[in-house]
């Protein structure tokens, strides 16, 4: 059993027992998150919504938020002495999906 979920502004498939990183939410640790925006649902038979499937809600248990390792941009134009060097670390929520109905 699967099911298509939209959480900040992606799309996840997900299963129960399945860890998954979104955006920062602002949650504490050991709360409860619904997402109620169901684009597909698998139990058998493929449900897929327009654009929701209406009554489905995937559950799940805020494990911690963090921040990513950092990711180094840079760019360099060759011969014109020009070059960038930008880094970036994402915040994120990491949550373990508990029930999907």
């Amino acid at each position: 059993m699967y099911a298509i979920i939209k959480a900040s502004g992606q799309q996840f498939k997900v299963q129960e027992g399945d860890v998954i990183c979104f955006d920062k939410m602002g949650l504490e640790p050991k709360s409860e998150v619904e997402f109620n925006e169901v684009l597909a649902l698998d139990d058998g038979e493929l449900k897929i919504g327009t654009p929701l499937v209406e009554g489905a809600v995937v559950k799940g248990e805020v494990i911690n938020e963090g921040r990513d390792r950092k990711v180094v941009i840079f760019k360099k134009r060759r011969r014109k002495d020009s070059k960038l060097k930008r880094g970036f670390r994402r915040d994120f929520t990491r949550v373990r999906i508990t029930k999907i109905a």
